[in-house]
This record gives C-alpha cells, sequence and structure tokens, in this order.
C-alpha cells in the first residue's frame, strides 16, 4: 500500500471512531436522558476523554508505521502505549465520577429519621471513589513507567529485594498509611459523617470534607480548621449528630426570689407552642441553683429538629424570658439587698422597732439596694 492510501486509511479510521463516539454522546444525552437522566450526565462528564478514546486508539490500529522515518516506529509505538493508558483512565475515572454523581446528590436531599443513614451512605461512598481513583491512577502511572525497559529493569531489582524496600517504605509512609486506615476507620465505623455537627480542638463546626488524609470543619463563622484524619481516632471530640440530628437546648436566667415561677412557666410554655423551632418533644423550666450572691438561678429547656434550630430557639426563648420578667414583674428582676447586721426583712423585731404602721428603718434610716452589673 502506497504511502498517501495508508495515511488516508487512518485520517478515515479516526473519522469513522469520532463520528461513532459522537453519535453515543447525542443518542445517550437525546433519547435515553428522557428515559434515564443519569445518561445526560454521563455524555457531558464523558465526552472530552471518549473523544480522546477514539482518537488514540484509531491512530494505535491504523497507524502506517513501516511510513515513518527510521527509528520513528519504536518512538511512535511507545509514545501511543503511554497516551492509551492515559486516555483509558481519564475515561474510566470519569465513568465512575458521572455514575457516583447522581446518588451522591440524592443522598444530599434526604432529610428526616433517614438522614443520619443517608449521611453515612454518602461519606463512605466518597472515601471508596477517593480510594478507587487513587488506586487506579497509581497502576496507570506504574504502568506507563513500565512501558520504559530501563524502569522494567530497575523494578526487577526491587522485586528482588522486596523485604528491604517493604521495610523502607513501610516507615517512610507510616503517616499516610495510618492517616488511609483511619479515614477507613472513621467511614466504616460511622464514627463520624459528612455533614456532622462536631466540637473538635474546642470549636464547633460541621463537617464539610472528609478526606483519606484530612478532615475539614467548618465553624460557624464560615472559618475552615482542618484536622489530620488521625486526630478523630486518637482525640476525643464531640458528635452532637451520632444517631439523631435533635438536640435539647437550655437557657439559664439568675432573677430575684419574688419571680412567680408558675406564672413564668405558663408563659414559656405558651410561647413554645406557637413558636415554628420548637418540635413539641419536651420542654421545662426549673429552679436549678441558689446562688451565694442572693439570686435564684432558673433553667429552661427546650428541644429542636437540630443545632442550627436549637440556637435560634434559645436565644428567642432568652429574650422572650427577659422581655416578660421586665414587662409583667420588674421587682423579680436581679439584684442584691443589704442592711445591718442582724437586721431581717418581715422578722419578729422589725414591727416592735418601728411605729406599727409598717417595718421598722435600719439605725440609718435606709435601705439600700445595690444592682449587680
Amino acid at each position: 500500500m502506497s504511502a498517501f492510501w495508508a495515511w488516508t486509511v487512518l485520517g478515515t479510521a479516526v473519522a469513522v471512531c469520532v463520528i461513532v463516539v459522537e453519535g453515543v454522546r447525542r443518542l445517550l444525552a437525546g433519547r435515553l436522558s428522557a428515559r434515564w437522566p443519569a445518561a445526560g450526565n454521563v455524555a457531558r462528564r464523558c465526552a472530552a476523554p471518549a473523544f480522546v478514546f477514539a482518537v488514540v486508539a484509531s491512530v494505535s490500529g491504523a497507524m502506517p508505521y513501516e511510513h515513518l522515518w527510521n527509528g520513528g516506529q519504536q518512538v511512535v509505538s511507545h509514545a501511543l502505549r503511554i497516551a492509551a493508558i492515559g486516555a483509558t483512565t481519564w475515561l474510566v475515572l470519569r465513568i465512575i465520577y458521572a455514575l457516583t454523581d447522581p446518588p451522591l446528590e440524592r443522598l444530599m436531599e434526604v432529610g428526616g429519621d433517614r438522614n443520619r443513614r443517608a449521611r453515612r451512605t454518602r461519606t463512605q461512598m466518597l472515601l471508596l471513589r477517593r480510594i478507587g481513583a487513587a488506586v487506579l491512577i497509581v497502576l496507570a502511572v506504574g504502568a506507563a513507567l513500565f512501558t520504559f525497559p530501563a524502569v522494567r529493569a530497575i523494578g526487577a531489582g526491587v522485586l528482588a529485594s522486596a523485604g528491604i524496600v517493604g521495610v523502607v517504605v513501610g516507615i517512610a509512609a507510616k503517616p499516610a498509611v495510618g492517616n488511609l486506615l483511619a479515614g477507613l476507620q472513621l467511614a466504616f465505623g460511622d464514627a463520624l459523617r459528612l455533614d456532622d455537627v462536631v466540637v473538635a480542638g474546642g470549636e464547633w463546626g460541621r463537617v464539610e470534607e472528609l478526606t483519606l488524609s484530612y478532615v475539614v470543619v467548618r465553624l460557624w463563622d464560615d472559618r475552615r480548621m482542618i484536622f489530620p484524619v488521625s486526630y478523630f481516632t486518637e482525640q476525643p471530640f464531640e458528635n452532637w449528630t451520632r444517631y439523631s440530628t435533635r438536640l435539647y437546648g437550655s437557657v439559664e436566667l439568675a432573677v430575684d426570689w419574688s419571680v412567680p415561677l408558675d406564672e413564668l412557666r405558663d408563659a414559656l410554655h405558651a410561647y413554645l407552642r406557637e413558636h415554628p423551632l420548637w418540635d413539641g418533644r419536651d420542654w421545662a423550666l426549673q429552679a436549678t441553683d441558689v446562688l451565694p450572691n442572693g439570686l435564684v438561678k432558673l433553667r429552661a429547656v427546650m428541644t429542636a429538629a437540630d443545632s442550627g434550630a436549637t440556637w435560634d430557639l434559645r436565644c428567642d426563648v432568652r429574650e422572650h424570658l427577659i422581655a416578660h420578667v421586665r414587662a409583667h414583674h420588674p421587682d423579680a428582676l436581679p439584684r442584691f439587698r443589704t442592711g445591718p447586721d442582724g437586721f431581717v426583712p418581715g422578722g419578729a423585731d422589725e414591727g416592735a422597732a418601728g411605729d406599727g404602721d409598717g417595718p421598722a428603718p435600719p439605725p440609718d434610716g435606709r435601705v439600700h439596694i445595690v444592682k449587680p452589673r
């Protein structure tokens, strides 16, 4: 076959392969996408690597090596083998990501009681996908390197001394291997999931990203704290959404002894019944302590669907209780009473010291009331 016809055959083969790939892409993005929505995503994500793979495969099969320059056959053949490995790896990775993206997006939309299981499944899928991608890339790089004769010779020597090399590599890769095992332990031990609310390192936030080497926690003010994965297997941390997103919230107030607890309790219950963030599970208002400064500590407890709703509900309840006490019982606001030694307001000696019309004043004629700062 002449050189003209050989190169014509090559161009025709490339054109036919490209046309076939374009036809498959149009079919997936058109008719099949109506029945199978994931087909359109596959067509969009895999179009570029599919075209590259088609070109490389057609060129490898129809290349007229006999018409190349002297020594060019080995160079071109070697380059095409490496390109085929790269194109195949790229295409397989895009297919994996295109097929797993739709279920991952659906898992993000799951709410209610199934949210915890959905977040667990999503975390495991993401980690498995990352592990698969990393293994595939390592194998592709290894296959590309072993196309070089010098590297094959080095590889044979490495295999011959696998014991010593294994020890050296194991020592050098100990942190990386430890993080990898820690990531797998977190994902499949269900100790940590994406979107979990955690308190780690003294900071409150949500797990935004969980990889094989680090965990990104998004704090309430949009800062990001990055922890090594091993931190969550070696250090204690709080997980507020371990079994459920529902939480108890509490509000504490220090008030005077004269506060009417029953009325304040009724006012709190009436307010919670009308509040959209209260989930109706539980509530309480109790006097939990008598403080050394003469005040009474009250604690209001209420429940909400998640940590964000709990925080907002706590703030609203605190503001409501403060406003209610100020408006209806200003005498119950926090204050300190002072008087002379031995003087007891309302005691037996109080009436004897006065004129019978009211309590007797202290020796200096004044009752000192000092409000706390």
